[in-house]
């Protein structure tokens, strides 16, 4: 509700009637600061999720929203305004952090891009019913709703399960187990926490420097992706849209709807889009996803832009006014299934535990920043050149992000977190299967390691050699060995 607020709330504070009055500068600012706050909050990010755990930087970040909530529905001065929306900011900093790094802890790796998704669903929500409700209601009402909403889930959140990656980080595996208990069937829990403890301390070798984010291959590729993609979610102008809508439905002097119906259906058109997206993200995968929504988001902004073009040079436009109206709609529905989705989605899939907490704060400080920036960018541009140019300049931005997708981002769909780890390395997955165990093998099959020389066919080893024969079938992919990391391999015909 609250990424939302601005694009009806200061149309109602523009009005004389209202009982706080804001200039041109303070609407400016009042979009500006929820992205300070944003920012200002990265260390307190960085610290809580792995301090206090992913769930309790969660409540901590609920908390927060409450109290701004309480802050707007007292309100008589603007600068009430200001520290609620700052205090926001830095809120959902931390939500936006902890809560795509709980769910993808937490979630069955068949279904969890279908729950990652459900945390853009449920910010759609919010913006749908700022929207519907705040134009048309006394000032206090939509903060009486949002807070109310916020303290169920205060209420109901302490008693969800924890990460069992994160109470296994901190070396308390059977509380882990109790936890994950909750969140799986019985019969695959004790092969799923040992995987989970595999994963853990493999990746907690790893030293989790803040540089580490730069000196590891995989990580440098993770950041890169993050970067590209929380720039383009923004330079396909959402801040803008969602920040900004009444003014640019306005601009265009559409005799359809009125901006505030269309703002209400273009909340809805994503709703709806998200909800889809939803369920097909973890069925077509990520890259088929964000490239299709990157290029049809690409057209819907250079058919408004063309549109703005052609009304700033004189032309008659009227017969055509519902141009924009259409655009924005198609744009809210085809951004929402792929370009807007996919990147909470994989934001929690590519960093390792032991650097997830910093990489993913990175990210966000990115996040937030192209926010800023591309808010900037559309302000300064349509002042002084007029609404087209910015629009132009989102649009190429969608294109060059299909490329990327294309040729850069690895598909995560049905991997687990390990393996996506494997792939960022451009290393092979170790895979293993329960039909034979290093156990049951011969000692020299044991010590046998990939990329060691070939088995000795000395006299010592000969019974045990000829004990393999009738493995002489089976691949090496075939065995499972006790150590996580390395792996073992027959020969096929010995």
């Amino acid at each position: 509700m609250h990424y939302g607020w601005t694009a009806p709330v200061l149309q109602v504070l523009s009005r004389n009637d209202t009982h706080i009055h804001v200039s041109k500068t303070d609407e400016i600012w009042l979009e500006s600061i929820y992205m300070i706050g944003g920012i200002t909050g990265l260390p307190v990010t960085i610290l809580a999720v792995d301090r206090i755990g992913r769930k309790g930087s969660i409540i901590v970040s609920a908390l927060i929203a409450l109290v701004s909530w309480v802050l707007i529905a007292f309100a008589n001065h603007v600068v009430y305004l200001y520290v609620a929306r700052f205090m926001v900011g830095l809120s959902g900093d931390v939500a936006f952090v902890a809560a795509p790094m709980y769910i993808a802890e937490i979630a069955d790796k068949r279904i969890r891009g279908f729950l990652a998704g459900i945390i853009y669903v449920m910010m759609l929500v919010g913006i749908l019913v700022i929207y519907a409700v705040a134009p048309y209601v006394p000032f206090y009402v939509p903060s009486i709703i949002g807070g109310v909403l916020v303290i169920i889930q205060l209420v109901s959140f302490p008693f969800m399960p924890d990460s069992p990656y994160y109470l296994m980080s901190k070396s308390k595996p059977e509380k882990a187990k109790r936890h994950l208990e909750r969140l799986r069937d019985s019969d695959c829990v004790d092969k799923e926490i040992h995987e989970i403890a595999t994963a853990v301390q493999r990746q907690q070798q790893e030293k989790g420097r803040l540089m580490d984010l730069v000196v590891s291959k995989s990580n440098r590729k993770a950041i890169l992706i993050m970067l590209v993609l929380n720039g383009a979610q923004h330079f396909s102008s959402i801040s803008v849209m969602l920040m900004n809508l009444h003014e640019i439905l306005s601009a265009a002097n559409s005799r359809y709807l009125s901006s505030n119906v269309a703002g209400i259906l273009f909340a809805g058109m994503m709703l709806l889009s998200a909800v889809i997206a939803d369920f097909i993200v973890d069925k077509f995968g990520r890259k088929a996803l964000l490239t299709v929504s990157s290029l049809c988001t690409g057209v819907s902004l250079l058919s408004l832009a063309i549109f703005f073009s052609l009304q700033i040079h004189g032309y008659n436009v009227k017969p055509f006014s519902w141009v924009p109206v259409v655009s924005v709609m198609v744009y809210a529905f085809v951004f929402k299934f792929g370009l807007g989705m996919i990147p909470i989605v994989m934001t929690a899939e590519l960093f390792p535990a032991k650097v997830k907490a910093m990489g993913m704060t990175f990210a966000d400080f990115f996040y937030v920043l192209f926010a800023w920036i591309s808010v900037e960018v559309y302000k300064r541009l349509s002042e002084n050149f007029g609404m087209d140019v910015p629009f132009y300049i989102f649009s190429f931005s969608c294109i060059l992000t299909a490329l990327f997708a294309q040729i850069y981002i690895p598909e995560t769909k049905g991997k687990t977190l390990d393996e996506i780890q494997f792939i960022l390395k451009g290393v092979p997955f170790p895979i293993r299967s329960n039909s034979i165990r290093s156990d049951n093998l011969p000692e020299c099959l044991k010590e046998y390691k990939k990329g060691s020389s070939p088995i000795s066919m000395k006299n010592s080893k000969e019974k045990e050699i000829k004990s393999i024969e009738s493995l002489s079938s089976i691949k090496e992919r075939d065995i499972e060995v006790d150590q996580p990391v390395e792996t073992y391999r027959v020969i096929e015909r010995v």
